[in-house]
């Protein structure tokens, strides 16, 4: 911005009337003599003239168009700026100075195109650097927080930075104070009218700015809100915060492929934990970048189908702002989460909250389950023991739905003393025990029947809803099931026989995984 007083100074000429208005910005500056000018003029100029159009309301058309000021040139058609122009302009604070016969307008046009040109090199300079600044901290990988510390530090004032729900992705604050929850209110507000452009933020200072980050002609993704403390913001503000934007997309891409990165390894090492494939000191190994190294645990949830892609994003961010560590990952129809802790109390704690911002984020009640701290090497025990503890309390509840809530290790009861068992062979016996009938005596169809008493405990003795899972007539599903009673001489209407049941299939995954 060229302030009209820093042309005046560099040209030593002065100003007869309307000093006051003497820091306004200069855009251009345009000579003309006609009465009316206005139509060939956009707002902040100056404009050069020796009077010949000057007349009635020649000053006031001015003012209301937006120029900056007026330099009257003497010697002319008059030797002296005229007294009703200079009351004029007093009365309004438009800036009139005086240019002397001697002073070419070239001169005065020539200058502050010089100012100008360097004005705008030089914040050219500042904001390649500013923009190298921001592309440091993306390089440094310092993060959103990065970004949103650096952007107020070098506008002066708060910035914030939310995503396409309104949520605070990253924050810092200014000397002033910020009211965050009406800045969010009103984003959701104008999102649910489908706004998709920048607008200005009536929760804070004025000039403050809110700004998309989209790609292409997407939704936006996040949005970008930065203010300064003292007055609106300048023309290398908003150069400055439109940069940032850039940033802050390349800081989403960069999040996005570590997230998609990150999400396919911990698959695949959860995957080859739950079969055994990986276990001891090489499921140990592998577990070691996730910051899984002396003693970890696991947390399960059973989110439904419509919101799970939703759990399992908010379950990763949590994870990584809650535990330090760790990794999220999807298996079979539920979400796993391998936790750092020291402790028990420790890794119920962290999946307690785990849990509750998951549910918070969701706007969604999800049973969960959490297994025993245990060496990163054993973890496929602790897997099978917080699915076991969330399926204890799904058989509890005697067909009546899945309760929401965590399930622990300790809720399992009696059932601790099958599952702790360390010796595989005391495990497979009992296993066998009620199990090997129903596969020794039919062959093949052993695994039919099989599949068919896992789906029916697990659809808690609801044929149709079973029979559904099995893609079978529930008539079908009764024949099975009456097979499989015959054949171990249990009946799956007695409460202990169908836990007994449900312990020997857990119990089998531990000892016989799936290849």
């Amino acid at each position: 911005m060229l302030p009209l007083r820093e042309l005046l100074g560099e040209l030593e000429l002065d100003v007869v009337a309307g000093a006051a208005g003497l820091d306004r910005p200069v855009r251009w500056v345009h000579i003309s003599e006609l009465a009316d000018p206005t139509p060939w003029l956009s707002g902040g100029e100056v404009l050069l003239t020796t009077g010949l159009g000057v007349g009635e309301g020649y000053l006031e058309r001015l003012v209301a168009h937006g120029l900056t000021g007026l330099g009257f040139g003497t010697g002319f058609s008059h030797a002296t700026v005229p007294d009703a122009l200079r009351e004029t302009a007093e009365a309004h604070g438009f800036p009139v100075f005086e240019v002397p016969y001697e002073v070419p307008f070239i001169a005065i046009t020539e200058r502050a195109a010089s100012l100008l040109v360097n004005e705008q090199y030089a914040l050219l300079r500042r904001a390649l650097s500013a923009h190298e600044r921001l592309e440091q901290i993306v390089l440094s990988e310092r993060g959103l927080d990065g970004v949103a510390s650096a952007l107020a530090t070098m506008i002066g004032g708060p910035a914030l930075i939310l995503d396409a729900r309104g949520q605070v992705l990253a924050r810092r604050a200014g000397r002033g104070t910020m009211d965050v929850g009406a800045v969010q209110a009103e984003l959701r507000a104008r999102l649910v009218a489908g706004t998709r452009r920048g607008y200005a933020p009536e929760g804070l200072p004025g000039g403050a700015l809110a700004l998309p980050v989209s790609r292409g002609d997407a939704l936006p993704e996040a949005w970008l809100i930065a203010a300064r403390d003292a007055g609106p913001l300048n023309e290398l503000d908003r150069l400055t915060l439109h940069q940032a934007v850039t940033i802050v997309a390349l800081e989403l891409l960069r999040r996005r492929v570590v997230d998609d990165t990150e999400r396919r390894l911990a698959g695949d090492v959860l995957s080859a934990l739950v079969s055994g494939d990986l276990t001891g000191a090489e499921l140990a190994r592998r577990l070691e970048p996730f910051g899984l190294r002396e003693r970890a645990g696991v947390l399960v949830l059973a989110p439904p189908r419509g919101v799970r892609a939703a759990a399992e994003e908010a379950l990763a961010r949590s994870v990584r702002e809650e535990a330090g560590g760790g990794l999220v990952a999807g298996a079979n129809t539920l979400l796993c989460a391998l936790l750092p802790a020291a402790s028990d109390d420790d890794l119920f704690a962290l999946a307690q909250r785990l849990l509750a911002r998951v549910e918070q984020e969701t706007s969604t009640k999800l049973p969960a389950g959490a297994g025993r701290c245990v060496a990163p090497g054993e973890l496929r025990r602790g897997f099978h023991e917080a699915r076991c503890a969330l399926e204890a309390r799904t058989l509890a509840a005697n067909g009546s739905g899945v309760p929401a809530g965590l399930a622990t290790y300790r809720d399992l009861g009696s059932f601790q003393l099958l599952l702790s068992l360390q010796d595989d062979d005391a495990l497979r016996l009992f296993c066998d025990s009620i199990l090997a009938p129903i596969e020794d005596s039919e062959g093949a169809y052993g695994g039919e029947l099989m599949r068919s008493l896992e789906a029916f405990i697990e659809c808690n003795g609801q044929w149709e809803r079973a029979a559904k899972a099995l893609f079978c007539h529930r008539h079908t599903l009764r024949y099975r099931i009456r097979r499989v009673e015959e054949l171990t001489g249990r009946s799956l209407d007695s409460a202990r026989d169908r836990i007994d049941f449900w312990l020997a299939l857990r119990g089998r995954e531990l000892v016989q995984p799936e290849r």
